[in-house]
């Protein structure tokens, strides 16, 4: 998280754990890689959590190393996973075909972000909270394909939770950028960690249809 190392490793140890609870929950393979978002979540705010040790230990080493690990989540990760796993996750033929059009966008953007990370330098810097200085990240073109794949694809899903999971992080986003403008990032992946409730939720009410159509059919 964004505020400090202890709440950054307390956030990390806790969606790590809600992670593995809604893996438990998973009926179908394909469930899994949208189950898998909270642990994700949950590393990526552990490696923070490290950063922010590499400052108040002075570890350079460290600090360019978590600086660019959380980077590659952040920005190169996430907007080529998120629609993936929600398209895994549908069942509806139309709106599977819609959702390829995200996929491409967010392979797109996180491609081109990598390329960035590549190219120019990354660094990291504590301002009340952890900020990630790299201006060309901040195109807006780039911005409204990242939050394309990240969010929108959500809105063609056929089931109510992963709706509310899009709506939510753009919801999430732009409380992000309103009161944390140098830092939205970094605190929009921690707001962004909230969603981890809805996807459990989400998998749990799964796995209770599927009980109850069993039950039924029984």
């Amino acid at each position: 998280m964004c505020f400090s190392a202890t709440a950054s490793f307390i956030a990390g140890v806790s969606l790590s754990a809600i992670g593995v609870l809604t893996l438990k929950k998973v009926s179908r393979r394909a469930e899994i890689p949208f189950a898998m978002i909270p642990l994700i979540f949950g590393i990526q705010q552990i490696i923070e959590g490290m950063l922010w040790l590499s400052f108040r230990f002075e570890a350079p080493l460290l600090n360019v190393t978590m600086t660019y690990a959380f980077t590659m989540f952040s920005h190169v990760l996430w907007p080529m996973y998120v629609p993936f796993a929600i398209g895994l996750v549908e069942t509806v033929a139309w709106r599977k075909k819609v959702m390829m059009v995200f996929q491409l966008i967010g392979v797109t953007v996180g491609l081109y972000l990598l390329y960035l990370v590549i190219k120019y330098p990354v660094t990291s810097e504590i301002d009340k909270n952890m900020v990630y200085v790299s201006p060309h990240f901040y195109e807006a073109a780039v911005m409204v394909l990242y939050l394309a794949a990240t969010c929108a694809t959500s809105s063609f899903s056929s089931h109510k939770l992963i709706r509310l999971f899009g709506v939510l992080a753009l919801v999430l986003f732009m409380v992000a950028v309103w009161f944390y403008t140098e830092a939205f990032f970094s605190v929009w992946c921690f707001f962004a960690a909230i969603l981890s409730a809805v996807i459990y939720l989400h998998i749990s009410s799964v796995k209770q249809r599927s009980a109850d159509s069993l039950q039924h059919g029984a």
